[in-house]
């Protein structure tokens, strides 16, 4: 007699969910059917203790890539399909990528939650979300020999569920300005060329974007920090410079930014080192911004969090509720160079202390190679259950 496992009772579904130790444990039982989804997705504390990041690397296969779970250190049983294009962002479960429009020479935007293109299975609706054209001023003379016209991109909220709320923004290699649009009420891009308080000679040379509220905000290769409203639009107005910049120091410098505790804005600083082959990543430095005087303040902590940055979008989990990771750590990945060198394959991946400022090794020596032989390099992807089965 063949056991009917889609239908045991929901009792008995909630009860094995609760006993689910590790993310990947609870990611494969949401997999297994409707019903099991079901319980997973409704299950909203146990489902929030089980919402964590996850590596997402290429499999070897042109479009095949895995998920690679961290806290249980094995790749999880199951491919999605993802296009092998320019992968330019991970923010609320979705992929972001790029790739050049062949018949009218544009460069076009596309958003993809992996989880649903899950090889084997039937391809959901809204898999893949593409967005109008991206041509600010000057765009025709990159098409051409641009390897990565964006540089990074992030959402604001998850594009099924929210629509309305989902704001796209992305940095472009114009001197690494900006534009935005809401996914559910534009049929454009916003560029944002503005200056800043007369300041600045503009909104440019961007290397992350946060949103804060319902503001967002962008760190520039200064460390100045400039906010915006998208509601609003982008006029010189409601553009301004809100933190000034800090001391460059001795190394290149990458700079994330994400929301901190209580609607604090934070920014982290990575120092890098180029050699002949490969890029090292030396140290890391936490500071919070003083909205009041403009300023960043130095933190020797990340408050007991864990972060996790790279090409994705940066991300802060607590380990008391997510189970798994160390806190006041810094989990970084490789990703691409805005002023070095895009032709490095992935090396420059780890976890920093950040309150013993110094490195560790939580890589087996298998999952050394199967990251570094990734191409596109991994990325950082929070697992989303918000999809239909």
């Amino acid at each position: 007699m063949e056991r009917d496992w889609e239908n045991l009772p929901k009792h008995l579904l909630d009860s094995v969910a609760e006993k689910l130790p590790k993310p990947s444990d609870y990611l494969g039982f949401s997999l297994v059917c409707k019903s099991w989804y079901s319980v997973a997705k409704d299950n909203s504390t146990k489902h929030a203790s089980m919402t964590a990041p996850m590596l997402l690397f290429n499999s070897g296969k042109k479009d095949y890539c895995n998920f690679y779970d961290l806290i249980s250190q094995k790749v999880l049983n199951f491919q999605v399909n993802v296009p092998r294009t320019r992968l330019v962002g991970s923010s609320k479960g979705c992929l972001i990528f790029t790739e050049k429009n062949t018949v009218d020479r544009t460069f076009s935007v596309s958003l993809v939650n992996p989880l649903f293109r899950i090889i084997g299975r039937e391809e959901k609706a809204n898999s893949l979300i593409r967005l109008p054209p991206l041509t600010p001023r000057g765009w025709k003379k990159w098409y051409k020999n641009s390897r990565r016209y964006v540089r990074k991109a992030t959402i604001s909220a998850d594009p099924i569920l929210h629509p309305n709320d989902c704001i796209v923004t992305v940095i472009h290699l114009e001197r690494g300005r900006s534009a935005f649009i809401n996914l559910g009420k534009d049929t454009k891009w916003t560029y944002v060329y503005e200056k800043v308080d007369d300041a600045l000679l503009g909104f440019h040379m961007i290397e992350e974007v946060a949103s804060l509220g319902n503001k967002f905000y962008a760190v520039n290769c200064w460390s100045e920090v400039l906010s915006f409203d998208v509601a609003a639009g982008c006029s010189s107005s409601n553009t301004k410079l809100v933190g000034r910049g800090c001391d460059p120091g001795e190394y290149d410098i990458k700079r994330y930014i994400f929301e901190g505790e209580k609607n604090t804005l934070w920014m982290v600083q990575r120092y890098l080192k180029f050699g002949s082959s490969k890029r090292v990543t030396k140290k890391f430095r936490v500071f919070e911004l003083n909205f009041q005087g403009a300023e960043w303040t130095e933190k020797n902590t990340l408050d007991d969090a864990a972060l996790f940055v790279g090409e994705n979008s940066s991300v802060r989990v607590l380990p008391a509720e997510v189970v798994g990771f160390e806190s006041n750590c810094i989990y970084f990945n490789h990703d691409f160079d805005y002023l070095g060198t895009d032709d490095y394959r992935a090396c420059d991946f780890g976890v920093y202390s950040v309150e013993d400022q110094c490195f560790r090794n939580i890589y087996t020596e298998s999952s050394n190679k199967l990251l570094k032989m990734s191409y596109p390099m991994p990325i950082w992807v929070v697992p989303t259950l918000s999809f239909p089965l």
